[in-house]
């Protein structure tokens, strides 16, 4: 289902947060929001999942603003996965973590019929957390958790999946495990991600933000220039796609001091940042 945001603009206590923002997400795609800290990429994601009324402008998923549907209706469509808080989970089991993921689909009162049984079954067994599916939740390590926050996602059959730093705290194992599972999941996703290299990883597009506004838009190597790396995010990088298909971020020892793009390094400098850059690879 496709996810579009028209000239969004939102204030918070009278601050200016976003500011004129509007982006697309097409069915099946992976968009990545990336941007500093700050930017407004949260805030966004909030007025995606319908949890903060905009000032101005509208979010369509399906074609329908979602704060025209009723809020079951919007969930039914649309699931967000959050940073992993703990939250009121105190003596859940992960199957009963995983089976919240039903509720949009039945009345407070209702109960789990065999539809919904087969939804959260096939989401425990798409997600790897069958092997601990009776443990309590609260016992179970950041990865595993952040796999039965996913599953409980994917048991809402939902047609928009957002993302809120789904990564973070994670070891890279746990990460690219989480990342590759999100893939798998064929779902139309809307994802904040810190890390750069992983939304290089992840993502068919990206959506920079910064200062509440789009700063640019579109496919990885198209985004992820040198002159916006330095304006936005104050480092000196190359990216570019090696013959093996994968997209390599390669930076500079050093970031980019007093703001600004660098100025032309000295040979000496030149050796010392070609000695120590850092290359990632995915």
């Amino acid at each position: 289902m496709k996810l579009t945001v028209d000239h969004l603009h939102v204030t918070l206590d009278h601050n200016v947060i976003l500011r004129d923002v509007s982006l697309q997400v097409r069915k099946g795609d992976i968009v990545g929001l990336v941007g500093p800290n700050g930017s407004g990429k949260s805030t966004l994601l909030r007025t995606v999942y319908r949890s903060l009324r905009p000032a101005d402008g509208v979010v369509r998923v399906g074609g329908d603003d979602v704060w025209e549907l009723s809020p079951r209706a919007a969930a039914r469509r649309t699931a967000a996965v959050l940073q992993d808080t703990g939250g009121n989970t105190t003596g859940l089991t992960v199957t009963e973590i995983v089976a919240l993921g039903r509720a949009p689909h039945h009345g407070l009162l209702g109960r789990d019929g065999p539809q919904d049984h087969d939804a959260i079954s096939e989401a425990i067994d798409r997600c790897g957390v069958r092997p601990f599916a009776g443990r309590d939740y609260a016992s179970l390590s950041g990865g595993e958790r952040q796999r039965v926050l996913l599953a409980r996602a994917l048991a809402q059959e939902p047609q928009l999946l957002v993302l809120d730093e789904l990564t973070n705290h994670l070891d890279i194992r746990a990460r690219f495990e989480l990342l590759d599972l999100i893939r798998a999941t064929g779902v139309t996703t809307l994802a904040v991600l810190h890390d750069l290299d992983l939304a290089a990883r992840l993502c068919d597009h990206l959506v920079i933000l910064n200062d509440g506004a789009v700063a640019a838009a579109g496919p990885v190597l198209e985004v992820l220039t040198p002159d916006l790396l330095a304006d936005v995010f104050g480092v000196h990088a190359t990216t570019e796609r090696h013959a093996d298909g994968v997209i390599r971020i390669t930076y500079a020892a050093r970031p980019i001091t007093g703001g600004g793009r660098p100025a032309p390094a000295g040979d000496s400098t030149k050796k010392d940042e070609a000695r120590l850059a850092r290359t990632t690879e995915h």
